[in-house]
């Protein structure tokens, strides 16, 4: 008689991100007790809209493993499932730069999007599919002597929702409240934009600081439609109200092809509320208020019509530097897979080192009619000087609940140094806006209010790429 196999124990929760060990536990004590050669199968299908298990349009592979001692199969798919999402690093098609529409052709870093832009490589949807295969050892089968399906029918988990983060040890864990008590999983209803304490995919502080000209996105989940609109609100250096604006959701800025189809591009979205997104096209409200509303700030609230649907977050805009030293504002994938931003405002040095080859070359010309003495050739010279640029940088003073995110900056894998709003030639690939940067500073020692008082931190880092010059 064929038996399902049965998902014993699998992640809570619908949202999972992949830096962690996604455990699914499958059984079938009658094919365990019964047959040869038992292994439990796993047929992992990832897709961009939910997998349709009955073909293999998005089978990513098929994973065994024999019975442990209690007679069940465990699988850890992690390593399985984090190749298949990664960061956001270009806007998605149907957002915009400088009201220029993003496509193949025109291409814009994420950071610089003028309103949304919907995520191509962060999510992908999942569905496992289990079964066991064993070897047939009944002479009269058919099968006989080969590895057959066990069950007449298989059993499915998900469908899942997989983002490119990761759990921290301190991440509290919890049980599923209902049958199977097995599962458990990281709860991330926070980021579900249900009521005024939804989060977007962040841990810095709801309070941040830039420049009048500094570019930064906040991501948000949309597993519902009902968060159709950003509320924006100014605020001059006397705290004085200044204009407001509403960007609503729509097909026009970016913000979803169809918002009801289960397409994972649709279910988070990256926002450009920073000064520098903000003016834009030129046609915003904040951009009649750039040159005045330095000192003040910006308000930022996801809604529903007119009810709120999340925290209020707030962008304190830096007055300008009258010390004359050079901003130097980094960008680094935070735990959620989305991006946090911080503009370093105080003393900053930059130094470059530089590597080369050297030959030896011979005086003169000895490949001409006569020698000629010239006084620029023989001697050591180099062959190629490759430079490398290192920037050392402070902070100003900061408070506790920046920790978690300097934190996040020296566990970052991506970091980037992001130039500020300048006025483009034409036809610009824009490659001058966002540069890989390497953090070279390898410890970060927390500190506390009640041990340190005035807080500051220095972090250094090495521009990626190295400056390779003219071969000799």
């Amino acid at each position: 008689m064929a038996v399902n196999s049965t998902v014993e124990q699998k992640p809570s929760g619908i949202f999972q991100v992949v830096g962690q060990p996604i455990i699914f536990t499958v059984s079938n004590q009658p094919a365990v007790a019964n047959e040869t050669r038992v292994k439990f199968c796993a047929e992992v299908h990832i897709g961009t809209s939910i997998p349709n298990t009955a073909n293999s349009n998005d089978l990513k592979g098929v994973f065994k493993t024999t019975p442990n001692s209690a007679g069940v199969g465990m699988f850890d798919l992690r390593n399985v499932v984090e190749n298949y999402v990664k960061a956001d690093n270009m806007a998605a098609d149907g957002s915009a730069y400088k009201a220029i529409a993003t496509s193949l052709t025109n291409r814009h870093p994420i950071h610089l999007i003028d309103e949304f832009s919907l995520s191509d490589n962060l999510g992908r949807y999942m569905v496992i599919q289990f079964y066991v295969e064993y070897l047939d050892t009944d002479p009269t089968s058919v099968d006989y002597n080969t590895v057959r399906k066990f069950d007449g029918t298989v059993q499915n988990a998900g469908p899942y929702f997989i983002i490119n983060g990761y759990l921290k040890h301190t991440d509290i864990l919890e049980r599923a409240a209902s049958s199977p008590y097995n599962d458990y999983g990281y709860n991330l209803e926070r980021f579900f934009l249900l009521n005024s304490d939804g989060e977007f995919l962040t841990n810095a502080p709801t309070t941040q600081y830039a420049n009048i000209n500094d570019y930064g996105t906040l991501s948000l989940v949309t597993n519902t439609i009902d968060v159709n609109n950003i509320i924006l609100t100014y605020y001059d250096s006397t705290n004085t109200f200044v204009g407001s604006e509403q960007v609503v959701r729509n097909s026009t800025n970016g913000a979803w092809d169809n918002p009801f189809a289960a397409v994972s591009k649709n279910q988070i979205l990256h926002f450009g509320c920073f000064p520098a997104n903000l003016r834009g096209d030129g046609t915003t409200t904040f951009a009649a208020l750039v040159s005045t509303i330095e000192g003040g700030y910006i308000t930022i609230q996801a809604r529903a019509g007119f009810s709120p649907m999340s925290k209020q977050y707030r962008i304190n805009i830096n007055c300008p530097n009258t010390k004359g030293y050079e901003s130097i504002r980094l960008c680094w994938l935070n735990q959620w897979g989305a991006w946090d931003y911080y503009t370093f405002t105080k003393k900053s040095s930059k130094s470059i080192s530089t590597q080369g080859s050297t030959y030896q070359q011979l005086g003169g010309t000895w490949n001409e009619s006569t020698y000629n003495p010239d006084s620029f050739k023989g001697g050591k010279k180099s062959f190629r000087v490759n430079a490398t640029e290192k920037i050392s940088m402070n902070t100003g003073f900061v408070s506790e609940a920046d920790n978690v995110m300097f934190e996040e900056l020296i566990n970052s894998p991506e970091v980037y140094e992001l130039q500020p709003f300048q006025t483009d030639v034409a036809n610009s690939l824009l490659n001058q806006y966002v540069t890989p940067v390497r953090l070279t500073t390898s410890s970060f020692t927390r500190k506390t209010i009640a041990n340190d008082r005035l807080m500051q931190y220095t972090f250094e880092i090495e521009k990626s790429n190295t400056l390779r010059t003219q071969a000799i």
